[in-house]
């Protein structure tokens, strides 16, 4: 046991007493008289789980707060957002933590359907200059623009083609590129 270093073999004193013992340390720590003269009641020693079934599993509690639960609405709603986190200011507040703020304060008020929590504290941040879009409006808009963008070049190539065909001196203008969203 002395030359064990294995934290879950016996407890920090028994390793310390049998390290002194084979002469393997040559002071005493300052905390090993206080320790024996004052003992736990119960010595401080590693146990394993017991296995009943398959194999153990630790007994850890998943932290979940009420305002995780708003995030995660938020993000799900909203997406991360177009504004990126500013590390550098120690006074930043991202768009997310200003609506729990908003959605909080108001439930403060009194409000208790979640629905129109959540919509109040978009409106309450809408009145302070923040705009946020759904996730699903900028896909829908960018597939608008797309449409447009594509109709304008097929519009502009056929024009292109009715004056190239007229004047040769037009030949020099550089096809259109699209690019997809």
């Amino acid at each position: 046991m002395a030359g064990s270093r294995l934290e879950t073999v016996g407890s920090v004193f028994s390793r310390t007493r049998d390290l002194m013992r084979a002469g393997v340390l040559k002071e005493k720590p300052l905390w090993f008289d206080i320790y024996a003269a004052f003992p736990p009641l119960r010595e401080p020693v590693y146990r394993r789980p017991l296995m009943r079934y398959g194999k153990a599993k630790a007994d850890i509690q998943d932290i979940f707060y009420h305002e995780d639960l708003i995030r995660a609405k938020f993000y799900s709603a909203y997406g991360s957002g177009q504004k990126a986190f500013d590390l550098f200011n120690p006074n930043f507040k991202s768009t997310c933590q200003r609506f729990v703020e908003k959605y909080l304060e108001l439930q403060k008020l009194g409000e208790t359907d979640e629905e129109k929590l959540f919509v109040e504290a978009g409106k309450a941040l809408l009145a302070e200059g923040v705009i946020l879009r759904r996730v699903g409006e900028a896909r829908a808009v960018s597939i608008v623009l797309s449409k447009l963008l594509l109709g304008l070049v097929v519009y502009l190539s056929e024009i292109k083609g009715r004056l190239g065909f007229l004047s040769p001196t037009l030949s020099h203008v550089p096809e259109l590129q699209v690019q997809y969203c």
